[in-house]
Protein backbone atom coordinates (compact mmCIF):
# COMPACT_ATOMS: atom_id res chain seq x y z
CA UNK A 1 0.00 0.00 0.00
CA UNK A 2 1.14 3.76 -0.67
CA UNK A 3 2.03 5.95 2.09
CA UNK A 4 -0.81 7.97 1.26
CA UNK A 5 -3.14 5.05 1.08
CA UNK A 6 -1.88 3.76 4.61
CA UNK A 7 -2.25 8.20 6.13
CA UNK A 8 -5.81 8.38 4.61
CA UNK A 9 -6.25 5.26 6.15
CA UNK A 10 -4.89 5.72 9.49
CA UNK A 11 -6.62 9.50 9.61
CA UNK A 12 -9.89 7.47 9.11
CA UNK A 13 -8.76 4.76 11.58
CA UNK A 14 -8.64 7.63 14.12
CA UNK A 15 -11.65 9.23 13.12
CA UNK A 16 -13.11 5.98 14.08
CA UNK A 17 -11.93 6.16 17.20
CA UNK A 18 -8.49 4.01 17.32
CA UNK A 19 -6.43 5.97 19.13
CA UNK A 20 -3.37 4.04 18.51
CA UNK A 21 -3.77 5.00 14.66
CA UNK A 22 -3.01 8.62 15.21
CA UNK A 23 0.52 6.94 17.41
CA UNK A 24 1.62 5.28 14.04
CA UNK A 25 0.03 8.57 11.93
CA UNK A 26 2.02 11.69 14.06
CA UNK A 27 5.43 10.12 12.88
CA UNK A 28 4.60 9.99 9.30
CA UNK A 29 3.35 13.59 8.92
CA UNK A 30 5.26 15.11 11.59
CA UNK A 31 8.30 16.13 9.37
CA UNK A 32 5.53 17.53 6.77
CA UNK A 33 3.98 19.54 9.64
CA UNK A 34 7.35 20.98 10.64
CA UNK A 35 8.80 21.57 6.93
CA UNK A 36 5.28 23.71 6.44
CA UNK A 37 5.69 25.87 9.32
CA UNK A 38 9.36 26.10 8.95
CA UNK A 39 8.79 27.57 5.71
CA UNK A 40 5.80 29.73 6.48
CA UNK A 41 7.93 31.39 9.69
CA UNK A 42 10.92 31.83 6.64
CA UNK A 43 8.59 33.40 4.72
CA UNK A 44 7.37 36.21 7.45
CA UNK A 45 11.20 37.59 7.30
CA UNK A 46 10.78 39.03 10.62
CA UNK A 47 11.59 38.21 14.19
CA UNK A 48 8.99 35.71 15.17
CA UNK A 49 8.07 34.60 18.80
CA UNK A 50 7.04 30.89 17.70
CA UNK A 51 9.47 28.27 16.68
CA UNK A 52 8.57 25.77 14.01
CA UNK A 53 7.81 23.04 16.67
CA UNK A 54 5.54 25.24 18.79
CA UNK A 55 3.55 26.08 15.24
CA UNK A 56 3.01 23.00 14.35
CA UNK A 57 2.15 21.33 18.35
CA UNK A 58 -0.16 24.67 18.34
CA UNK A 59 -1.82 23.65 15.14
CA UNK A 60 -2.21 20.42 15.91
CA UNK A 61 -4.02 20.81 18.86
CA UNK A 62 -6.28 22.80 17.31
CA UNK A 63 -6.46 20.87 14.75
CA UNK A 64 -6.85 17.75 16.34
CA UNK A 65 -9.71 18.97 18.74
CA UNK A 66 -11.93 20.02 15.70
CA UNK A 67 -14.61 17.41 14.63
CA UNK A 68 -12.89 17.11 11.05
CA UNK A 69 -13.61 14.15 8.56
CA UNK A 70 -10.37 14.16 6.38
CA UNK A 71 -10.52 13.00 3.30
CA UNK A 72 -6.83 12.15 2.52
CA UNK A 73 -3.15 13.09 3.60
CA UNK A 74 -3.57 16.25 1.74
CA UNK A 75 -6.94 17.51 2.59
CA UNK A 76 -5.10 17.03 6.84
CA UNK A 77 -2.41 18.92 5.58
CA UNK A 78 -4.39 21.63 4.03
CA UNK A 79 -6.29 21.87 7.49
CA UNK A 80 -3.28 22.08 9.38
CA UNK A 81 -2.33 24.64 7.66
CA UNK A 82 -5.39 26.58 7.85
CA UNK A 83 -4.97 25.68 11.58
CA UNK A 84 -1.12 27.55 11.18
CA UNK A 85 -2.52 30.64 9.74
CA UNK A 86 -4.74 31.05 12.40
CA UNK A 87 -1.97 30.23 15.35
CA UNK A 88 -0.07 33.01 13.07
CA UNK A 89 -2.77 35.67 13.21
CA UNK A 90 -3.81 35.37 16.22
CA UNK A 91 0.30 35.78 17.62
CA UNK A 92 0.32 38.45 15.30
CA UNK A 93 -2.76 40.03 16.66
CA UNK A 94 -1.40 39.71 20.63
CA UNK A 95 1.75 41.49 19.33
CA UNK A 96 -0.43 44.34 17.74
CA UNK A 97 -2.04 45.05 20.92
CA UNK A 98 0.69 44.45 22.84
CA UNK A 99 2.33 47.24 21.14
CA UNK A 100 -0.04 49.29 20.23
CA UNK A 101 0.51 49.11 16.24
CA UNK A 102 4.27 48.79 16.61
CA UNK A 103 5.23 45.32 15.37
CA UNK A 104 3.46 44.93 12.22
CA UNK A 105 4.44 41.95 10.70
CA UNK A 106 4.93 42.13 6.69
CA UNK A 107 4.76 39.23 5.15
CA UNK A 108 5.84 37.87 1.55
CA UNK A 109 3.21 36.19 -0.88
CA UNK A 110 5.39 34.10 -3.47
CA UNK A 111 2.74 32.87 -5.41
CA UNK A 112 1.91 36.43 -5.29
CA UNK A 113 4.31 38.01 -7.35
CA UNK A 114 4.17 41.06 -9.36
CA UNK A 115 4.05 40.97 -13.06
CA UNK A 116 7.83 42.28 -12.65
CA UNK A 117 8.69 39.81 -10.83
CA UNK A 118 8.94 41.80 -7.49
CA UNK A 119 7.65 40.52 -4.10
CA UNK A 120 4.46 41.63 -2.47
CA UNK A 121 4.82 42.41 1.22
CA UNK A 122 2.05 42.39 3.16
CA UNK A 123 1.04 42.87 6.96
CA UNK A 124 0.08 39.89 7.92
CA UNK A 125 -3.59 40.67 9.58
CA UNK A 126 -4.30 42.85 6.46
CA UNK A 127 -3.93 39.87 4.42
CA UNK A 128 -5.45 37.71 7.11
CA UNK A 129 -8.86 40.43 6.67
CA UNK A 130 -8.58 40.53 2.74
CA UNK A 131 -8.34 36.33 2.61
CA UNK A 132 -11.78 36.54 4.94
CA UNK A 133 -13.01 38.93 2.37
CA UNK A 134 -11.91 36.52 -0.41
CA UNK A 135 -13.53 33.56 1.46
CA UNK A 136 -16.90 35.83 1.10
CA UNK A 137 -16.59 36.39 -2.30
CA UNK A 138 -14.35 33.18 -3.55
CA UNK A 139 -14.34 30.26 -1.09
CA UNK A 140 -12.70 27.92 -3.49
CA UNK A 141 -9.71 30.73 -4.26
CA UNK A 142 -9.39 31.59 -0.57
CA UNK A 143 -8.46 28.05 -0.02
CA UNK A 144 -6.21 27.51 -2.68
CA UNK A 145 -4.27 30.68 -1.61
CA UNK A 146 -4.25 29.29 1.70
CA UNK A 147 -3.11 26.01 0.71
CA UNK A 148 -0.65 27.74 -1.39
CA UNK A 149 0.72 30.23 0.98
CA UNK A 150 0.15 28.81 4.44
CA UNK A 151 0.81 25.16 3.69
CA UNK A 152 3.22 25.34 0.78
CA UNK A 153 1.46 22.74 -0.85
CA UNK A 154 2.56 22.02 -4.48
CA UNK A 155 -0.60 22.71 -7.44
CA UNK A 156 -0.92 18.90 -7.76
CA UNK A 157 -1.68 18.37 -4.21
CA UNK A 158 -4.13 21.63 -3.94
CA UNK A 159 -5.96 20.56 -7.29
CA UNK A 160 -5.83 17.02 -4.98
CA UNK A 161 -7.74 18.30 -2.46
CA UNK A 162 -10.30 20.94 -3.68
CA UNK A 163 -11.17 18.77 -6.63
CA UNK A 164 -10.12 21.00 -9.54
CA UNK A 165 -7.21 20.70 -12.36
CA UNK A 166 -3.64 21.99 -12.06
CA UNK A 167 -4.35 24.90 -14.22
CA UNK A 168 -7.44 26.08 -12.59
CA UNK A 169 -5.39 26.49 -9.66
CA UNK A 170 -2.56 28.12 -11.81
CA UNK A 171 -5.59 30.78 -12.71
CA UNK A 172 -6.81 31.08 -8.90
CA UNK A 173 -3.55 31.88 -7.77
CA UNK A 174 -3.38 34.27 -10.80
CA UNK A 175 -6.29 36.00 -10.06
CA UNK A 176 -5.90 35.81 -6.42
CA UNK A 177 -2.44 37.78 -6.65
CA UNK A 178 -4.34 40.36 -8.88
CA UNK A 179 -6.96 40.57 -6.60
CA UNK A 180 -4.72 41.13 -3.28
CA UNK A 181 -2.97 43.48 -5.14
CA UNK A 182 -5.71 45.94 -5.32
CA UNK A 183 -7.42 44.89 -1.95
CA UNK A 184 -4.17 45.70 -0.15
CA UNK A 185 -3.03 48.33 -2.33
Amino acid sequence: MSDVGDVTEMLQAWRGGDRRALERLMPRLYDTLREMASVRLRREGTQQTLEPTALVHEALVRLLGADTDWQNRAHFLALAAMHMRSVLVDQARARLSAKRGGDVVLVTLSHAESAEGQRIELDLLALDQALSQLHNEDERIARVVEMSYFAGMEREEIAAVVGISVPTVDRDLRFARAWLNRVLS
